[in-house]
Parts: C-alpha cells; structure tokens; sequence
C-alpha cells in the first residue's frame, strides 16, 4: 500500500488521528489518495495496554469513490485482479485469514481448468443433485396475469426447488465440499439463515465424511426449526447464535470468529455471493449452471433468450446464479426483489439496495443497511434467508452500471404470492421465491404481449410452512 499520512491531535487522555490513505476500493487510482470516510477515536487506558478503539462516520459522498467503467458490459472486469466489482467487493479480513483467501484464491482458479475435478462435481450435479432443474411453463400463473384483451407476458420457473435438499444452495455446497477435500480441510463451517445452506452443507458434509458446524440465529433456529431437525438428522452440530439480532448477521460474524481461529483445519462454505474475495466470484461461479442450463433450455423451447429474468435478492446467490449468464446481454432485463419488510418507511426492512448506503460487512465493500454512524441497522424480513443487512458487492455493482433493476416487496405482498403460486400451479414456493413471485403483480401488467419471463424458483415451501400458518388466514 501507498504511505500513509496522519494528522494527529491529542487531549489528555484522547488521541484522534484522521489518515489519508490510496484507495483501497479502487483498482484503477492506485496513485491517488483520498479521505478515509472514518474517523477513528483512540481511547487509552492508564491503569492497563489495552486500547479500545470506536469508528464514527465522517460526512463524504459516495461520488468520492466513483470509478470509471466502460459502458459495453462485456469489457467489464467481474471481478478484477484485486476481487472488487468496481469499487465494491475486496478483502477487508484479519491479517490471519488473507493466507487462507490467497489459498482458495488459487485452489478455485486452479481447479477451473482442472477436468478430473470438473468431471466430478458434473457427476455429481447429475447423479446427486438432480440436475438439470426443469424450465417449467407456468400455464394457470401466466393465465393469472393476462389482461382482459387476452393478451400478458409468458412465464417460466427455473425449478431449483427440485433440487436434492429443495433449494439452489447444493451447487455451492457440493462445489465447495470438493474444493475442500482438495485442500486437505476436514472441518467444516458454514453460517446459515432459512436453513437451505446450513441443510445444503450438512448434506454434502454426510456424503463427503466431513466434520460439519452450523452457525445459526437463534430467531432463525425458531422460525426454521424444520430444518434445524434436519441438519442435525444429518450429523452437523448447529450453534444457536444469540448476540445482536439473533440471524444471519450474526451466524456469519460467528462462522468468521470460527474461521479465524481454526483457519489450518477448517474450509468457510460461505453460502452468497458476498464476503471477501474469492467468495463473491467463486459462489457466483458455482451457481452459474442455473443460467447457463436456462439459455440453453430456452433455445430448446422457443429458439430464443429470456426477456426478462426475475430472482429474489438476500445475499444474492440465487439471483447472480441466473443474471451471471445474461449480463452481457443488454437485451435482457435482469431484476432482483428485495424484503420492503413492514414497508420502507416502517424501518423494519430488508431492502439493502433500495435504501442502503456503501459501507464495509463480513470483509466486502457493498451497499449495507446503517445509520449515521455507520453502525449495521437491524433487518427485518418475513423471510429468514433475506433477512440481512448487507448484499453481494456484484449487484451493488450492477445497481450502480444500471445493468440491473433492483425492487422491494412487502411481507403481505410476499405472503399472498406464496398462497397464489400454491393454488394456481400446485408448487409451494419458499417465502424468498414468493418475494419475486410477489413483483409480478407490478411487473406483468407493464409487459408487450408474449414477453418471455424467467423467475427463479430458488428454493420450495416445506420449511415455511410453520411461519405461514401464523399469518395466512385459510
């Protein structure tokens, strides 16, 4: 990194120090220096060494921090050398985990070229998994939404809640198990928050013979009780977490606290496209089978490209598994949903890229829910798995390029999708798939006449049904 300089001032016992530093967020000035968005305030001890340290947040403008980028989406650098997104994405990690992420850094691009280990995830997609997912035409729901002159958009699920363990979660899992065993580590960690990803990995842990922790809020171990049974049917041990908010937040500071601490025997399943680099590209990389498998399904049915595809965002695995595929295709709309919660005026939220700000959560610069002291805010969805206040630095990016539309939906909204979706197409959704499901409502009557639209099933119901049943009145 570039020097440093510091100006210091002191008090009595208060030492204030404001640094001007290269910025770490840009790959593209690494020459130029700019004012840290932080301020941090030492505090010093006299009666023992340690030093308590509070970061408070100085008025800057995200424009600051602006980095030019072609406007042709197939030059774009996704990630680049360095893991950023543009300005988004990076390793913001502990010094004790940077060998760890250079390791995985080398092992994913080693093993992407490597055909004895692609032939064998294959196998296993196929065999295990059941891939591929079918592209199913939803006849009654696209029915549902034609207007009175007869006319409406034509809709397709990608059916990833067909998969073996009900969600798209298992390609990650079953990839990076693999990955794992070639680096030798035969613990395992993952965090947790619908329980898909912890039921995922506890899966390919059983299959694998590996060691297998579960980090989970202890709200989210209440709401998703059917799948903690679940993975602890499979052997995994699942760790309540109780400190902040008690959900997904929380799991993943637990996992990273785990990580660092075990880093020579443990391998991170880190379960979205977020995280420090190579997490956002490597899990974004093992879902992109459900695009690649819908270009291909979409030939064979029209002899065409989607028009549009539609994916729930939390973390956002789910939805850069379909958009990765089609970013290039500016012919294509990709639009994500986020959790508008109570309502966005409410507080209680979820939607990170509707109103959140770019700060820095589990080792990524992203777009993140905080308040004015860049302090994480409390999320709020229906949702367990979208129950998060940060997202994957990739849509942060496709957000800002205008590559990607990103939408919120309310818990109501959600809530009723997940009932129409169950009555008109005999498919119950997960409350996350009922998010996009939910937008519909909005998106299809703006829609020509034969538009092809491509939602992604992400997961199904089975696991919601306990929290449904406190709401829906049937």
């Amino acid at each position: 990194m570039a020097a440093a300089a510091a100006t210091t001032t002191t008090t009595a016992r208060t030492t204030t120090s404001t640094c001007r530093v290269a910025k770490p967020y840009s790959s593209l000035a690494a020459s130029s220096t700019s004012q840290l968005p932080f301020k941090f305030n030492k505090v010093t001890s006299r009666s023992n060494n340690s030093i308590r340290c509070t970061l408070t947040r100085n008025p800057f403008s995200v424009t600051e921090m602006d980095v030019k980028t072609e406007s042709d989406p197939a030059l774009w650098q996704r990630p680049d050398s360095l893991g950023r997104f543009g300005k988004f994405g990076g390793k913001y990690v502990p010094e004790t985990l940077m060998h760890a992420l250079s390791e995985l850094e080398t092992a994913f691009y080693k093993l992407a070229d490597d055909r004895e280990f692609q032939e064998e995830l294959f196998g296993i997609l196929k065999d295990y998994v059941g891939r591929e997912s079918p592209l199913y035409f939803a006849e009654r729901l696209t029915e549902h939404y034609k207007r009175p002159n007869g006319e409406g958009p034509l809709i397709y699920l990608k059916r990833e809640d067909l998969n073996h363990t009900g969600a798209h979660k298992i390609n990650n899992a079953v990839a990076q198990a693999l990955l794992a065993k070639r680096l030798g580590k035969q613990r395992i960690i993952a965090e947790t928050g619908a329980g898909q990803h912890g039921v995922a990995t506890a899966t390919v842990c059983a299959r694998f013979g590996l060691q297998c922790i579960i980090y989970m809020g202890a709200q989210d171990m209440e709401r998703q009780s059917l799948n903690v049974f679940r993975m602890r049917l499979l052997g995994a041990e699942v760790r309540a977490v109780h400190s902040g908010t008690a959900t997904l937040k929380d799991a993943t500071s637990e996992a990273i606290r785990d990580w660092v601490t075990n880093v020579e025997t443990t391998h991170y399943i880190l379960g979205s496209v977020a995280g420090p680099h190579p997490y956002p590209v490597m899990v974004r990389e093992f879902h992109a089978v459900i695009g690649k498998e819908t270009r291909k399904q979409a030939l064979e049915k029209w002899g065409g490209k989607p028009d549009v595809l539609v994916a729930c965002v939390g973390g956002g695995s789910n939805a850069m598994g379909l958009f990765h595929e089609f970013v290039n295709d500016k012919d294509v709309r990709l639009i994500g949903v986020e959790a508008a919660g109570h309502g966005l005026d409410s507080g209680k939220h979820a939607a990170t890229l509707t109103k959140g700000e770019v700060g820095v959560l589990h080792g990524a610069m992203s777009y993140l829910l905080q308040d004015e002291d860049g302090q994480i805010v409390e999320p709020h969805s229906i949702s367990a798995g979208l129950d998060y206040p940060g997202v994957g630095p990739e849509h942060s990016f496709l957000k800002d390029e205008g590559r990607a539309e990103y939408y919120c939906v309310t818990d109501d909204e959600a809530l009723e999708a997940f009932k129409r979706l169950s009555r008109l197409e005999g498919i119950i959704p997960a409350l996350e798939t009922s998010h996009a499901l939910a937008y519909l409502e909005d998106l299809c009557p703006t829609l020509p006449n034969g538009t092809k639209v491509v939602l992604n099933c992400s997961g199904r119901g089975d696991k919601d049904v306990q929290t449904a049943i406190k709401y829906l009145q049937i």
